[in-house]
């Protein structure tokens, strides 16, 4: 059990030790994440789209923490200078966490691949009573890729002369 608080506290400190720019970067991509899912899924009310299900009370709170998630994942491929840019597998769970958001937080209606699949009544029979399970593999997704991402970063940086960081 100690390890994983020890752990927990490296990655927060690892977070404190970013640079302003990851914060920056971060913010951005988390107001973009909530305008890019929120408007076509008519969280955000515009003239654009509309909804034929009511939104549901828990679909902001999702949509909030995977935009945070995804700002603070977005934010771990800004370089930093002592940093190792290796590739890994955390973003194909950012991107899972991301894509599944949509399909949570949407209109189980108005969402044409579901309706396509199963019909209006299958949505709402199917695919609604869902939602609520891919919002919670969606967090999960986009949470693991950002301690895979952080947990990566840390171990084993590249010196400037191209070195293994390793002894």
């Amino acid at each position: 059990m100690k390890r994983r608080s020890d752990d927990t506290r490296s990655i927060s400190a690892e977070l404190r030790a970013w640079p302003t720019r990851r914060w920056l970067f971060a913010a951005g991509t988390t107001v973009s994440v909530v305008l890019v899912t929120g408007i076509p899924t008519d969280l955000i009310d515009t003239p654009l789209f509309t909804r034929d299900v009511p939104v549901t009370w828990w679909a902001w709170p999702v949509l909030i923490m995977t935009a945070l998630l995804s700002g603070l994942v977005a934010a771990t491929y800004v370089a930093r200078k002592d940093a190792s840019t290796r590739r890994d597998s955390g973003s194909r769970f950012g991107m899972t966490g991301a894509v599944m958001t949509f399909f949570a937080v949407g209109c189980p209606v108005c969402n044409k691949l579901v309706l396509l699949a199963l019909g209006y009544t299958g949505a709402i029979q199917f695919f609604e009573p869902v939602q609520p399970y891919l919002a919670v593999v969606a967090i999960g997704a986009l949470g693991w890729a950002l301690v895979w991402r952080i947990r990566r970063e840390r171990t084993c940086p590249l010196r400037p002369d191209g070195a293994s960081g390793r002894r």
